[in-house]
C-alpha cells in the first residue's frame, strides 16, 4: 500500500517539476531503476508494487519521442546511452533471474515494444542483438508459465523485423562450440553494472569496488557471456560499423537456432492462441530466403522431427471406426482457424475431433512447405515423405483388413484433395507412384509396392474399397505434377507400339479423300452397325456450323480423322434399342459439350509448362517391334470397363469418370489411343474404343434374352433422375443401369473428342 502511495506521489513531482532535457530526463528513469536493487531489501515483494514498469514506460516513450523529432535514421542522444551503456543487457540479466518477481514479464515487455516501436533499425547493432538473442533463450523454457503471452509476443516480433531484413538472420545462427564453452561463467550483477558505468566513472553512487547487490538481487548471471577481452574486442568492431554481418556464405555444421527452437517450444502449449502465434512465427522464419539460415533450420533445430511426429501421432489418434464417408464430405480445414466445439456441431461424428485436429495439422505442414525457401522446403517434405508417408501411412495403406484399407484410403484420398505445396505434392507423388519412367512390363509390375496395391484395390471385390480408390486416382489425375500421368500412363505409349505402321502410298487416295488412315475400317460398314439408321448420326451439314473451316492452315486431310466421323463412331455405338435418353429431355449430347470445354480448358492450363509435343511421335521412329502393355493402371480400368454390365452403378460411374479424366488431357498419344475410334491397332491390342466395342457385341446378344427391354430401361434411368419414385425392384436391374452408363460415357467421349479438335483446329 505504500509503495502505491510512493508511486503516486512521485507522479505527482514529476507533472509539476519543470520538463528537463530528454537525455536527462532518460537517464533519470534508468537510475531511478537501478538505485531500486541498491537500495531495496525486499525482494519479494511483485515488480507490479514498485515504480520499474512506470520507469521503463516513460523511458520508451521518451525514445519515441527523440526519433519522432529527428531525422530519419538519425541516433538521438538517448538512444546512443541505452546502446553505450548497455542497458538491454542488463535489463535482460535481471529479467532472467525475475528480480522482482514479475520482472521477466516487464523486460520481454520493454524489448517488445522497443522493436516495435523504434522505426531505426536496432537488430544490426551488437548490443541489442545480443541481449535479444539471449533473451529468446529464455522463451518457452517452461511451458504454461505467467509470461508465455509476453514471450510470444516478443519472438513475434524479432520474426517480423527479420521478414523486413532478412539479412539480420544471420546474426541468431550461433556457433554451438562457442556457445557450450562460454557457458557457465557466473559473474555478479554489480552496482556499477546497472548503473551502465565503468568503476572509474565518477557519477555520484559509483564505487571503485564492485559491491553486491542485497538480499535476492544478488543475481548469478551463467548465460553464455564471452570472456572481457572478446566483448571489448567485438564492442570495438561494433562501434566501427553496426551493419557487419557474419559470413552468411560459410555454412557451420554446428550452429543453434534459438529463436527456432523457442518457437517449437511454445507450439506445445496448453493454449492454443499461444501456439498459433509460435506457428505463424515459424511460417515467417521458415520464408527466410537466407540460405544459411534455411540450412540450420532444417539440420540444427528438432523442426522436421516436429511436424513430422505431431502428423503421426494425430493420425495415429484418429479412432479405427471414423467413417469414410465423414471423412471426405467433413469442411474444409484451416490450420489457424482449429476452433471446433462438439457441442456447437450440428453434423457432429464419433472421432470428428481428432479427424479435424490430423487434417488441421497437414494443412500447416502443407503451407510451411509452400511458403519457405527452397532447400527447407525440400528438406521440410522429405522429412514428412519419410517419417510420415512411409513410417506411418504405407503400412495402414498396404494392410488386409477391409475396413482398415478404406479407413487408410479415404485419408490418403483426403490430403490428396488437400495439398496444395508443389515440393510435398511430389514427395506424396512419388510415394504413391515412385520414381519409374520407363515403360512398364508385366514381370515388374509389383516393383513399387504401394502403386501396385493401390491400382489392385481399383479392382478389389469390396466395391467400397475401389469407388475410394479410384476417387484418389481422379484427383490425383488433377494436380499440376507431370509425373502422375506420365508415371501411371504415358510412359507405356511413348513408342506407340499399340499401332500398325503401313506406309503410306500414293495409291492410298482413301487417305486423301476421308482423311482415314489407309487400312482403317469405317464404322458404317461395321456388321455390328448395320442396323443403325440414318438419323441417329450427325450429317455433315450439321457440322458445318460446329467442325472449324478448312483453311491452308488447317486442311481437311492433316492426318487427324474427321471429328465427325469420330464423334459419330462413338455416338451409334450403342444400338438403338438399348438407348433411352432421347426419351427425357434435356439429357442430350449437347449437354456434355459445356463441361468437356471447361474441363479441357482447366487441363490445358495445368499441362502448358511441361512442353507437351503437338502431334504423335513419327511412326519411322518408334520402336513398333517392341512388345505392348498399356500399363498396370489403364489394363484394370480396361478390365473394368469390360464387366460395366455387371458392376453396380456407383462402380461404373466412378470408371467411367477416370477414363473421361485421362481422355482430356491434351497429349497426341493419349488423345490417339483413348479417343481416336480409326487408330490401327497392332496384333493382341486393345484400345478404350475396341474395350466399348466388345462391351457393345455383348449387350446386342444380352438384350435379345430381355423381355420388356426398352420400358424396363427408360423405367430406370427416370428413376435414377429421380423423374420416378422408387417401385418394385427391377430384373435385370444391373445390366440396365450399366447400359445407362454405357450410353452417356459414350456422348461424353463424343464432346471431349469435338471439344479437343476445335481446340487444336483453332489457329
Amino acid at each position: 500500500m505504500f509503495s502505491k502511495f510512493t508511486s503516486i506521489l512521485q507522479h505527482a513531482v514529476e507533472a509539476l517539476a519543470p520538463s528537463l532535457p530528454l537525455q536527462e530526463d532518460f537517464v533519470y528513469h534508468w537510475k531511478a531503476i537501478t538505485h531500486y536493487y541498491i537500495e531495496t531489501s525486499d525482494d519479494k515483494a511483485p515488480v507490479t508494487d514498485t515504480n520499474i514498469p512506470s520507469h521503463l514506460e516513460q523511458m520508451l516513450d521518451i525514445l519515441v519521442q527523440e526519433e519522432n523529432e529527428r531525422e530519419s535514421g538519425e541516433t538521438g542522444p538517448c538512444m546512443e546511452y541505452l546502446l553505450h551503456h548497455k542497458i538491454l543487457e542488463t535489463l535482460y540479466t535481471l529479467g532472467k533471474a525475475d528480480c522482482p518477481p514479475g520482472m521477466k514479464q516487464q523486460v520481454l515487455v520493454f524489448y517488445t515494444k522497443l522493436l516495435g516501436r523504434i522505426r531505426q533499425p536496432l537488430l544490426p547493432h551488437i548490443n541489442v542483438h545480443r541481449p535479444v538473442q539471449k533473451l529468446i533463450r529464455l522463451c518457452g523454457e517452461v511451458l504454461a508459465t505467467p509470461t508465455e503471452n509476453e514471450e510470444i509476443q516478443f519472438l513475434c516480433i524479432v520474426c517480423a523485423k527479420l521478414k523486413q531484413d532478412p539479412y539480420l538472420v544471420n546474426f541468431f545462427l550461433e556457433n554451438k562450440l562457442k556457445s557450450l564453452a562460454s557457458k557457465g561463467t557466473p559473474s555478479i550483477i554489480s552496482e556499477d553494472t546497472l548503473k551502465g558505468q565503468d568503476p572509474s566513472s565518477t557519477d555520484v553512487g559509483a564505487s571503485g569496488q564492485p559491491e553486491a547487490l542485497g538480499g535476492a538481487s544478488a543475481v548469478e548471471h551463467t548465460e553464455d557471456e564471452p570472456s572481457h577481452h572478446m566483448d571489448d574486442l567485438s564492442t570495438s568492431l561494433d562501434d566501427l560499423t553496426v551493419t557487419s554481418l557474419p559470413e552468411a556464405s560459410v555454412i557451420r555444421p554446428n550452429q543453434d537456432y534459438n529463436l527456432v527452437n523457442s518457437l517449437l517450444n511454445l507450439t506445445r502449449s496448453p493454449d492454443g492462441r499461444i501456439a498459433v502465434k509460435a506457428c505463424e512465427g515459424l511460417m515467417l522464419l521458415v520464408s527466410l530466403p537466407e540460405p544459411a539460415a534455411a540450412k540450420c533450420l532444417t539440420q540444427s533445430t528438432c523442426l522436421c522431427e516436429l511436424l513430422t511426429d505431431r502428423l503421426a501421432s494425430l493420425y495415429k489418434a484418429l479412432p479405427p471406426s471414423v467413417d469414410p464417408l465423414d471423412i471426405e464430405t467433413v469442411e474444409a480445414i484451416n490450420w489457424g482457424l482449429d476452433s471446433y466445439s462438439h457441442k456447437e456441431d450440428a453434423s457432429a461424428f464419433p472421432g470428428k475431433r481428432a479427424l479435424i485436429s490430423f487434417l488441421s495439422w497437414f494443412d500447416y505442414c502443407d503451407q510451411l512447405i509452400k511458403e519457405a525457401q527452397k532447400t527447407a522446403a525440400v528438406a521440410l517434405a522429405k522429412a514428412v515423405h519419410e517419417r510420415f508417408f512411409i513410417g506411418v501411412m504405407e503400412p495402414q495403406l498396404m494392410q488386409t483388413s477391409e475396413m482398415g484399407i478404406l479407413t487408410s484410403t479415404a485419408l490418403l484420398h483426403r490430403i490428396v484433395r488437400q495439398v496444395t505445396s508443389d515440393v510435398l505434392l511430389q514427395e506424396m507423388v512419388v510415394f504413391i507412384l515412385g520414381e519409374q519412367r520407363e515403360p512398364e512390363t508385366l514381370a515388374e509390375l509389383s516393383r513399387h509396392p504401394l502403386r501396385h496395391r493401390l491400382i489392385e484395390h481399383c479392382d478389389h471385390i469390396s466395391d467400397e474399397i475401389s469407388i475410394m480408390t479410384l476417387r484418389m486416382f481422379e484427383h490425383l489425375l488433377q494436380k499440376p505434377n507431370e509425373h502422375i500421368l506420365y508415371n501411371l500412363v504415358l510412359r507405356n505409349l511413348e513408342e506407340r507400339n499399340y499401332t500398325e505402321y503401313k506406309p503410306l502410298c500414293p495409291e492410298d487416295k482413301d487417305v486423301v479423300e476421308n482423311g482415314l488412315i489407309a487400312g482403317a475400317v469405317d464404322l458404317e460398314e461395321d456388321p455390328l452397325f448395320t442396323d443403325i439408321s440414318p438419323d441417329n448420326t450427325l450429317s455433315n451439314q450439321e457440322w458445318l456450323s460446329s467442325s472449324p473451316p478448312t483453311s491452308p492452315d488447317h486442311p481437311k486431310n492433316d492426318g487427324k480423322t474427321e471429328v465427325h466421323k469420330i464423334v459419330n463412331s462413338f455416338l451409334c455405338l450403342v444400338p438403338d434399342e438399348a438407348k433411352s435418353s432421347y426419351h427425357v429431355e434435356g439429357t442430350g449430347y449437347d449437354t456434355y459439350l459445356r463441361d468437356a470445354h471447361r474441363q479441357f480448358r482447366d487441363y490445358c492450363a495445368i499441362c502448358l509448362k511441361w512442353e507437351w509435343p503437338g502431334s504423335p511421335k513419327a511412326l519411322e521412329k518408334c520402336h513398333l517391334e517392341a512388345a505392348f502393355f498399356e500399363g498396370h493402371f489403364l489394363k484394370v480400368l480396361f478390365d473394368r470397363m469390360g464387366r460395366i454390365l455387371d458392376q453396380p452403378y456407383d462402380v461404373n460411374l466412378q470408371v467411367t469418370s477416370v477414363l473421361s479424366r485421362l481422355s482430356l488431357f491434351p497429349h497426341p498419344h493419349t488423345h490417339e489411343y483413348l479417343l481416336d475410334p480409326y487408330v490401327n491397332l497392332a496384333s493382341g491390342c486393345r484400345s478404350l474404343f475396341s474395350v466399348i466395342v466388345r462391351v457393345v457385341g455383348d449387350l446386342m446378344v444380352r438384350i435379345q434374352r430381355i423381355q420388356d427391354f426398352t420400358p424396363k430401361l427408360l423405367l430406370v434411368r427416370k428413376r435414377l433422375l429421380g423423374l420416378e419414385p422408387e417401385g418394385p425392384v427391377i430384373d435385370h436391374i444391373t445390366l440396365l443401369e450399366g447400359v445407362i452408363v454405357l450410353e452417356e460415357f459414350c456422348k461424353e467421349l463424343a464432346a471431349i473428342a469435338f471439344v479437343k479438335y476445335h481446340a487444336s483446329s483453332t489457329p
